[in-house]
């Protein structure tokens, strides 16, 4: 058993790294207050290849596995971009993993390409206003009419919808769930942001689909599967998200750390005192604990092997070390964590976004006492 990451990992890691310092703090502080889509950063990863990490060679990718894209978000959150940066490329990541599993030839050849280049951004379209989590029961309808299919209904907390040129989709049909990736074609969808308390750099929005013509040819699969399909994205989401909170965690108890050695209060380094000390300490262990699980989740996953507790549970241990991390780091600021500039209040607001999404707290825990320890479902 070897904890330590190979040498092409640590390449990764600080290929990623030597990347990010050209968007430094400045950058990111910017794209919080004004928003906008970091197309450029976004336009750098693919630009040396980085988008397409975790897709097959054949079609322009690295052929690698989700532990070493876990490795790579990890380092983008870390080197100060967190939630903004790292969403910017997320979905390029796990995202089209239904294309690659259950795509046919020509649908890889045509759909993945593009998206590793950089050349298509796409958005994710599963939830539903008034269906949350309960996905077997959306509404949004594709209707088939000779060989297309017309599609209507809405979605919400969608992001990247406002510069997105594909949109993976996930319908119900006459058959069951049908899942689509198709041309994000704006005379039929209407996109309303949702303002929101951080991540401004990336956006997240209501979408309204109005009998938008679908290509039968852009059916991932058969109908009525979509929903086993998209399955075989949601453990590596967990997955890459836990490895951007453990990043997003990391860079908030540096940046404390390095304030408490630099802020002097009483003639003495406040960092030398337990009281800041001790709770730095405590969120440095819980991320690395948080980060072990992690890969051992990861490496499960590039094994093809089960792991959805390991996933689910990675995700939930993340989100908590994260959360905990940012906070302290602000309170470790005093009045400076609440100033703008000293970033860490930025921090704690995307530490939430991991937090909640893309499943809560709560049904992980369901998950666990149902499927680990066979206690009886509770909802």
């Amino acid at each position: 058993m070897d904890f330590a990451q190979t040498e092409e990992q640590q390449r990764i890691r600080e290929a990623i790294a030597k990347l990010c310092q050209r968007f430094g703090d400045d950058y990111w502080l910017e794209k919080d207050r004004e928003g906008g889509f970091p197309a450029d950063f976004h336009q750098a990863f693919a630009r040396d290849g980085w988008l397409g990490i975790a897709m097959p060679e054949e079609f322009g990718g690295s052929g690698l596995g989700i532990t070493e894209a876990a490795v790579m978000m990890q380092a983008v959150a870390e080197s100060g971009a967190g939630f903004s940066g790292a969403s910017a490329i997320h979905m390029n990541i796990f995202g089209l993993n239904p294309v690659v599993v259950f795509g046919s030839a020509e649908q890889k050849k045509r759909m993945l390409p593009p998206l590793i280049q950089g050349k298509h951004r796409a958005c994710f379209a599963v939830m539903e206003p008034n269906t949350g989590l309960d996905t077997k029961r959306i509404k949004t309808k594709a209707e088939k009419k000779g060989n297309q299919y017309i599609v209507s209904g809405q979605k919400v907390w969608i992001s990247t919808a406002q510069v997105a040129e594909k949109i993976l989709l996930l319908t119900t049909s006459e058959s069951g769930l049908t899942l689509f990736y198709t041309d994000f074609d704006r005379h039929h969808i209407e996109v309303r942001e949702i303002e929101k308390m951080g991540r401004h750099a990336v956006d997240s929005n209501q979408v309204f689909i109005d009998r938008l013509p679908v290509p039968e040819e852009d059916r991932i699969g058969e109908e009525g599967k979509g929903f086993e399909y998209i399955l075989h994205g949601m453990n590596p989401e967990r997955i890459l998200i836990a490895s951007e909170l453990v990043g997003l965690g990391r860079c908030a108890v540096a940046r404390a750390a390095k304030y408490a050695k630099e802020r002097i209060v009483f003639d003495r380094p406040i960092g030398q005192n337990q009281s800041i000390q001790h709770p730095l300490a405590a969120s440095w262990m819980a991320l690395e604990a948080a980060s072990l699980m992690t890969f051992k989740a990861a490496s499960l996953y590039d094994a093809k092997k089960a792991c959805g507790a390991e996933a689910n549970a990675a995700k939930y241990l993340a989100g908590e070390a994260c959360f905990h991390a940012c906070e302290q780091a602000v309170m470790t600021h005093g009045g400076y964590g609440y100033a703008a500039e000293y970033h860490v209040e930025r921090y704690l607001r995307e530490s939430f976004v991991g937090r909640i999404a893309p499943v809560s707290r709560e049904l992980i825990l369901c998950f666990i006492a149902e499927r680990v320890l066979g206690l009886p479902k509770s909802y």
